[in-house]
């Protein structure tokens, strides 16, 4: 169904594929794997038509394609789930789904009812006539995915699909795949998930530098060697985070309530030192919670302590200020400026420190940024590089970096390692427990059971707008915080 040969891309100097050959096959889901900066990105936009290769051929179907484009990719049977969703966010959803399907005339009914259908496909309720720029990212990638299948492609790609859904709508998308697959469906799978791979995968591939460097049936590989094959290393084993004494309450929520965000009697506390985890389902009130504390979203009722004073943030400026801020969920959108450089991306919310009667001291906020990239593992060029140019870890990296340099007293973290790779993921999860270490209470939003039970101290699960419970990490399963992120009971 599809073939790539001998595929090269470079950019100027940098070299972003060399020789890349992969195949696929009618009915076969085919894994992609490696660390971010791997290429794995160059070569999905050279497979839908975004980028033209340097070198190399391309066939679909047998037949060879010398000038792709979107609009012939799609003609010829593929289609695209990206891993950031690509929707127009001031359309409905409805609008979205079936964009430049409709002919010379549109009927408004006959739309939402396909577009119910479309949705229902994938297991998701969401409201046809809803703003999609104002839906969360789940219920987005959850319409990215249903116009994706609209068109029945016979190549179906998907790059990290199932990176900002919660479990369980992990799981349903998973099942959906396998659906495509038996109906004969090529699918590309691209994903950081490792753990998705056996229940899923016919064969997988490995990008590491540029080049591929590894193919296996799924069968006869694990984990460990996958890992290897990406990192050139073996994986480093982390431990769950080691019971320690905790510090004073920092942070504590009474009977809070915000129509806005549809949160209801919430009830919680924070100890210096305390990881303390936030799990639920799609629309739960999680990202709701977080931008509640953070001066985004309006509280109505209720208490919120911070350092034991009395804390009603009026806006983000005043929660810094007061020693809480957020990495938000949606990095690429709320979290940094991709056409900003490393520094000021880095140094943004602090350019006070680099001012000097008016003016901004250049060569101290340099200097500033070229400390944090060292700290935090940066790969880049230079500190002056357009932050677009970075891969997503470690564009996460500098998203954490430029607030910890307020060494903050309550860290809300949303999503923290999302669509990164193993290795990156791994430098967030140090850092966080570093943080944590140095005495900063942190609010781990997080769809990722594993990665809660792996950092957090206890996990409190909401459901639908509500506190459902909190857990001990210590003795508690993740079956169990699935059954109150779901019935409210265990």
């Amino acid at each position: 169904m599809l073939s790539l040969k001998q595929i090269g891309k470079s950019f100027g100097p940098v070299r972003a594929l060399h020789a890349v050959d992969l195949d696929l096959a009618p009915g076969e889901v085919h894994a992609l794997v490696g660390e971010n900066g791997a290429g794995k990105s160059t070569l999905l936009r050279i497979l839908t038509g975004g980028l033209a290769p340097d070198t190399g051929t391309l066939a679909i179907g047998g037949e060879r394609c010398a000038s792709l484009t979107p609009l012939r990719a799609r003609a010829l049977g593929i289609a695209v789930v990206h891993q950031h969703p690509a929707l127009l966010h001031e359309l409905s959803v409805a609008e979205n789904l079936l964009f430049g399907s409709d002919g010379a005339w549109i009927s408004w009914k006959a739309r939402r009812t396909r577009a119910r259908e479309l949705l229902s496909a994938v297991g998701a309720t969401i409201d046809p006539d809803a703003i999609a720029g104002a839906l969360p990212l789940p219920a987005q990638q959850l319409v990215q995915i249903a116009r994706a299948l609209r068109e029945e492609p016979r190549i179906l790609v998907l790059d990290e699909p199932t990176a900002v859904l919660p479990e369980n709508e992990a799981q349903r998308l998973l099942g959906l795949v396998r659906n495509l697959r038996a109906r004969g469906t090529a699918v590309l799978y691209v994903t950081h998930r490792l753990e998705e791979l056996p229940q899923l995968a016919d064969r997988v591939s490995v990008l590491r530098d540029g080049e591929r460097v590894w193919t296996s049936a799924m069968s006869d590989v694990t984990p460990a060697e996958l890992i290897r094959h990406m990192v050139g290393r073996p994986p480093a084993v982390h431990a769950p985070r080691a019971d320690s004494a905790l510090g004073p309450e920092v942070l504590s929520l009474e009977q809070l309530d915000s129509a806005e965000a549809g949160l209801r009697n919430i009830t919680l506390s924070l100890r210096s030192g305390e990881i303390l985890g936030l799990a639920g389902l799609v629309g739960a009130g999680r990202t709701e919670l977080a931008e509640c504390l953070f001066g985004l979203r309006r509280i109505d009722s209720g208490r919120v302590r911070l350092r034991g004073q009395l804390f009603a943030p009026r806006s983000p400026a005043d929660a810094i200020a007061r020693g809480l801020v957020l990495v938000p969920e949606d990095r690429r959108r709320h979290g940094v400026i991709p056409e900003m450089t490393l520094a000021e991306n880095l140094t943004l919310p602090n350019l006070r420190e680099f001012a000097r009667s008016g003016l901004l001291d250049a060569r101290a906020e340099s200097a500033a940024a070229s400390q944090a990239v060292a700290e935090f593992g940066v790969r880049a060029a230079s500190v002056e590089a357009p932050l677009a140019t970075l891969s997503g870890g470690n564009q996460q990296k500098i998203a954490l970096a430029r607030w910890l340099r307020h060494r903050p007293a309550v860290l809300l973290l949303d999503e923290p390692t999302q669509g990164i790779d193993v290795a990156a993921r791994a430098e967030i999860h140090e850092r966080i427990r570093a943080e944590a270490a140095a005495g900063c209470g942190v609010l781990l939003v997080s769809s990722d059971l594993p990665e809660l039970f792996l950092l957090a101290d206890r996990i409190a699960v909401l459901r639908q707008g509500r506190l459902a419970g909190v857990l001990p990490r210590a003795g508690t399963s993740p079956e169990a915080v699935m059954a109150l992120c779901v019935h409210g009971e265990r």
